[in-house]
This record gives C-alpha cells, structure tokens and sequence, in this order.
C-alpha cells in the first residue's frame, strides 16, 4: 500500500538577467543592456471546455485541442466477512497451525486490497467470565491466524470483544498493542475505541471504523468513556462525529457493525433507521454481523448497506445457517461500484470453505433474493 502524494509541485519565477558593459580608460561608457523575464505559476489542470473567442475562430495559425478529459479513479476492492472466534472445534486448528486455521478462504480474503472481519473473543487466558450464556476466548496467536490468512483489520466492537472482565480486556487491549494488528471499535478510552484505521490502499485512503448496537451486557458495562475501556456503542453521538471526522481526512469510509436479531434474515427497524443516520454522516458502506446468518444488501442512495455476514468461523454446527461468504465491494473513488458474495459453506471443522457449482449459485441467488425485505436498492442513485 503506497501513501498518496501531494501535489504536483508549482513551478517558481526564474529571473534571467544579462548585463552587457563595455569600458576603457578614457573612454565614455558605451551602453548597458538589462533584460529580465518572468515566468508565471503553472494553472492548475482543468476539466472545462475550452471558452470560444469573442470572433468565434482562433489566431491565425492556432490549433484548437479538445478540453481533457477527467481520467477514471482506479477501481480498489474491499473484503468483508462474518464472525469470527476459536472456541470448541477452532481452537484445536488454532493450536495445531495459526497460519492454516482459516483454510482455503484465506486465498480469497488475500485478493482483496483489504480484508475485515469480525473478531468476536476476549483474547486472554485470565479473566473471570462476565455472567451471560456464552463467553469466549482466545491466545494472542489468533492475530496470528488472521494475517496469515489476508485479513488486514478486525472490529472488537461485538458482544463478546470483553466476555472476561476488566481484567480480559486489559490483557486484550495488551494483546492487540503487541501483535500491531490493526483492530477498531475497542480501546482503553472512548477516544481510542471510536478511532478509525486509516489504511492508504494503492493510493487511497480508506477508513474503517466498529461499533456494536446489541443492547447486553456488553453494552451496558463496557462500553468506552472519556477515562475507561471498552468497545463503541453505536448509540453513542461520537460514532456520528467520528465519521464525520473521517469523512474530511479519507476517500473512503465504512462502518463496520455488530447488529440485528439472531436468526431473523430480515434487518430491523433499528438497523434501518442505524444505517440511514450513518449514511448521512458520510460512510459510504455499512457492513456488518451478528444474526449467525446471511441478511441482504444493496444501496441506500450512494451508500452501500450489508446488513448481514452470517457466521465465518464457527464453534459449533447448527448455528442458525452454515452458509457464508465473503462480501467484495469494489470502489472507484468514494463510490460503491459493485458488490459481489463469494460464497462459501462451514464444514464440520467450523471451516468456511469456497462453494463451487450448484451450492455456489444457490447461496448467491438466496443472498440476492434477501435484498426483497430491505429496502434497498440493486443499484446506487444519488
């Protein structure tokens, strides 16, 4: 990834001066010549049409060349997929090979520009379990595990990101600082936990931000203050005022979130009204999981909304739905131009594993038909 650059640099004033003089004793000063020229600053670039003389023809002997034409951004690709964590039938792949944990998706997650996912695990080995259903949690060697399969940043804004206490999340805020491995929606404070990653993609840079709207425990005792730690509440006005912040420093933005209903293929009308508001504030996707199945996508006038991922890497079978994959989006400048499901189904090693042929063509026609309870449009406007 190569950082943009500045402008093209102006060009300055070049003074040529020559001085002519010609003496001898005795004789008078014959004559002294000065000649001094200026060139002005280069005009910046300009897309429009080149303005008519007041006669309607140009001077004599001038060749008229046509206005240049705006050249086309470059197009990026963005990768986003589902929960990801280690408990139960993962943790034995973590513990075996971190570089292969993933399996073969790791080959379409590494085409991308860039890859998310959605990291739901406290990552210590202390700790003591938060009082909810389920809790979850990995070593440090996760991170391991992501890179090595392409993943570029991951989102802890979830239900699960402090499932073992203060004490879980201090030694998880240590592992993310260790492992450098870009992480957002989680901090020691409110101002870290609402921070994007700010990534410069073949020249342009894109930020990514997390938060989480599930009303549990999560979200009631460790959500980020000014002076404690925790995850991004997607209730709170700073993620608003983050986008915005992000909107003036990157071409890019997208909001990555932990939301919906578990087993409903339907978004709700709070993550309706979530992705409206997010829209307006400047993001130009919205993505996002928790529903442990696939939810529909399209555009929101200009923005693009995944309002579900499904389960990606998964403990347990029977989770509502083994269908997957991996949302591509591709960009030209600010734009959603195209959006893509690479599926994939979780094998009985928790493993999401690329679909081919008949499986491959009847996730993505059931992906498309989810579009119909949405909202959403198939194609951008605005």
């Amino acid at each position: 990834m190569n950082s943009t650059g500045g402008e093209p640099p102006r060009r300055g004033s070049r003074l040529i001066t020559g001085v002519v003089a010609a003496g001898s004793v005795g004789l008078a000063v014959l004559g002294l010549a000065v000649a001094a020229r200026a060139i002005q600053p280069a005009a910046r670039p300009s897309f429009a049409a080149t303005p008519a003389s007041p006669t309607g023809a140009g001077s004599a002997g001038a060749v008229r060349k046509p206005a240049p034409r705006p050249r086309q951004a470059a197009a990026i690709t963005l990768a986003f997929a589902g929960d990801v964590h280690f408990e139960g039938r993962v943790s034995t792949r973590l513990e075996a090979d971190p570089a292969t944990t993933l399996g073969p998706v790791a080959a379409v997650l590494s085409r991308a520009d860039l890859a998310m996912v959605n990291l739901e695990t406290a990552i210590t080995d202390g700790g003591t379990p938060e009082p909810k259903q389920f809790y979850f949690r990995a070593p440090a060697t996760a991170f391991t595990a992501l890179k090595a399969a392409g993943v570029d940043v991951t989102t802890m804004a979830n239900n699960h990101g402090a499932d073992f206490g203060r004490s879980g999340l201090d030694d998880t805020l240590a592992a993310i600082a260790a492992s450098r491995f870009p992480t957002v929606g989680i901090g020691r404070d409110a101002a870290r936990a609402y921070a994007p990653h700010y990534a410069d993609v073949r020249g342009h840079r894109v930020a990514v931000l997390g938060a989480s709207q599930i009303r549990d425990r999560t979200l009631a005792a460790w959500t980020a203050g000014d002076a404690s730690p925790g995850i991004a509440s997607a209730y709170s006005d700073r993620l608003v005022a983050a986008i915005r912040d992000a909107r003036e420093r990157a071409e890019v933005v997208v909001v990555y979130l932990h939301w919906g209903v578990e087993g409903r293929s339907c978004p709700s009308g709070e993550q309706r009204a979530l992705a409206a508001r997010l829209a307006e504030a400047g993001a130009d996707a919205v993505v996002g999981t928790h529903a442990h199945l696939l939810l529909g996508g399209g555009w929101l006038g200009s923005t693009y909304v995944g309002y579900g991922l499904g389960n990606f890497l998964w403990w347990r079978d029977g989770a509502f739905s083994n269908d997957t994959g991996v949302l591509q989006l591709t960009f030209r400048g600010r734009r959603v131009v195209g959006a893509t499901l690479a599926p994939a189904r979780i094998d009985g090693r928790g493993v999401p594993v690329p679909s081919t042929g008949e499986t491959a063509a009847r996730i993505r026609a059931e992906f498309d038909g989810l579009r119909g309870c949405t909202g959403l449009s198939p194609t951008p406007s605005g």
